[in-house]
């Protein structure tokens, strides 16, 4: 089911053009996570966040979150190119549900089919330019979702 995400920021209150923007790459063993603002469509991959069997250390990753202080999350959904959900696809709606709810901030999933595929195309690109010591595909995968749910703001899932 998918949602006009501009009219459930209306209903909160939030000022669309200036959000701040932290999407998430889910993984049982790792997450990507990117920040962005929506403002001028930044994406900025963060450093590998380490997950447990699909769950955060919560204490840890909400250090991260007050310091970006955004107002919106994004959660890849890894669909299948079917469009049908595997185990991780529940496991990610799992855990984007929780993160609303513990965070208290509007929540979207968006599809991130591919995104991998398009991250570690860019990670062979750092690693020419010699940077890729300092980010991972994940990441670059999670800010790769902040630059599609740029281009099209109104796509996104409920978790």
């Amino acid at each position: 089911m998918q949602f006009d995400i501009n009219k459930v920021l209306e209903k909160t209150g939030q000022n669309q053009g200036h959000l701040t923007v932290m999407a998430f790459d889910f993984g049982t063993q790792k997450m990507g996570v990117a920040v962005g603002q929506k403002s001028i469509h930044s994406s900025q991959a963060l450093a590998l966040f380490p997950m447990q069997d699909g769950i955060p250390h919560w204490e840890n990753l909400f250090k991260i979150i007050h310091t970006w202080q955004p107002d919106l999350f994004l959660v890849g959904l890894p669909l299948n190119m079917d469009d049908s959900e595997s185990e991780l696809s529940l496991r990610a709606r799992k855990f984007a549900r929780r993160l609303r709810h513990q965070g208290n901030i509007a929540t979207f999933m968006v599809d991130e089919r591919l995104s991998t595929r398009e991250a570690r195309d860019r990670l062979d690109d750092y690693q020419a330019q010699g940077m890729a010591k300092k980010i991972a595909a994940d990441s670059i995968a999670a800010s790769i979702l902040l630059e599609n749910w740029y281009a099209e703001p109104l796509m996104v899932l409920q978790p």
